[in-house]
């Protein structure tokens, strides 16, 4: 199972650390291999978030998530949005940008920095929509009950995650993005960047987001619907044609993961840089970091982690609400990369070892309801 799932990150961690050592020895092996588990890091609770949504797909479609979901990640958010962002804040074409990728890394990691902002302000309300969104749900099982019971009641009111999301970006604007940070450690002034890029995000989440529930929604009621002409079918003898909707459900969600990997790739990209210039050797290492996450995506999918562990999904949501804080609170001030990804990684394992226990509680309770069971039997006989 584990070879089955995670052999493309195996062959791809050993092809992309044997072209490290080819391009620049043992040095540029050790830098592929930090940000291969400074990716991981960061990633950990996209990997949950995602498992939650892939639950739902066919394995088609999550073979689709793995391959073609694969090189749009590494491909795409790794390698060619770096460069799109250079080039679009610098007005340069993108051959330019490329140029300047390859041989002045040193100027394309000053206009990545400077672009900071606008990328911290889209990828931070993306995912303070989905956290927001999460949170304000009434739901059966509840993790951190004080917080979440009160929540849930206020969540009834319409579109009140939009306007607490709208609401901090203009404190965000007001706040951070009037002394944003740049490259030299000075200080401008970036409100109508963030601004206009943090609609850009809310709007992006609004529009993905409600075409995957709207055509899941669908898809859940031609299903019903097939059954019922199935069994109406079986009675009279004839067939019955598979829904075509499906497909269209299915790649709405998969457009839905593609857009939550790239907001969840942005602390990554920007991480990065703290270690190298080099984008040949960040795109390798970010991309291996990029292939285990999709393969830890489609492990706990198969191995149903999330349904026997039912806090992990609470705690990366939590994780997401920090990160959305955090790349906020970047536009003005700069956090290690480590206190990024360490937050992530203790909210969830806290929230796994509160499912553990939860699980022990439920086991020694259907023990004593079984041994009692047991005694009652024994008495009626007697």
């Amino acid at each position: 199972m584990v070879l089955k799932t995670f052999g493309w990150s195996f062959a791809v961690t050993a092809i992309g650390l044997v072209a490290a050592v080819l391009i620049d020895g043992w040095t540029a092996f050790g830098i592929v291999l930090i940000l291969s588990i400074l990716e991981i890091s960061l990633s950990f609770d996209n990997a949950v978030v995602n498992a939650g949504i892939l639950k739902k797909m066919s394995p088609f479609w999550q073979k689709i998530f793995l391959t073609v979901g694969v090189l749009i990640a590494v491909f795409g958010m790794r390698l060619v949005f770096p460069v799109v962002i250079v080039a679009i804040t610098a007005s340069l074409n993108p051959i330019d940008a490329v140029d300047l990728a390859l041989n002045d890394a040193d100027r394309y990691q000053q206009l990545v920095t400077d672009a900071h902002p606008a990328i911290a302000a889209f990828g931070g309300m993306f995912l303070l929509m989905i956290f927001l969104d999460f949170i304000f749900e009434d739901r059966d099982i509840k993790w951190l009950g004080w917080i979440e019971r009160p929540l849930a009641k206020l969540g009834k009111v319409d579109m009140l995650s939009v306007c607490i999301a709208l609401i901090v970006l203009l404190l965000s604007a007001l706040y951070f993005a009037s002394n944003a940070h740049q490259h030299g450690g000075i200080h401008v002034d970036k409100a109508e960047t963030v601004l206009l890029s943090g609609v850009g995000g809310l709007i992006t989440y609004l529009i993905v987001g409600g075409l995957s529930s709207f055509f899941e929604n669908r898809l859940e009621e031609e299903e019903e619907r097939e059954h019922e002409a199935e069994e109406e079918a079986r009675r009279e003898g004839k067939p019955v044609s598979a829904v075509a909707l499906a497909g269209k459900a299915a790649f709405f969600m998969f457009l839905y993961l593609e857009v939550l990997d790239a907001s969840f790739s942005f602390d990554g990209v920007i991480g990065a840089f703290a270690v190298t210039n080099d984008i040949i050797l960040m795109a390798l290492g970010l991309g291996i970091g990029a292939m285990y996450v999709r393969s830890l995506t489609v492990y706990l999918v198969r191995q149903g982690t999330l349904d026997d562990y039912v806090y992990l999904e609470h705690g990366a949501h939590y994780a997401i609400g920090a990160l959305a804080a955090i790349l906020l609170v970047t536009i003005r001030f700069e956090i290690n990369e480590f206190i990024t990804g360490l937050t992530g990684v203790v909210l969830i394992a806290w929230s796994f070892w509160s499912s553990v226990r939860r699980n022990n509680k439920l086991a020694a309770e259907e023990g004593k309801g079984e041994s009692s069971d047991d005694k009652a039997e024994v008495t009626s006989g007697v």
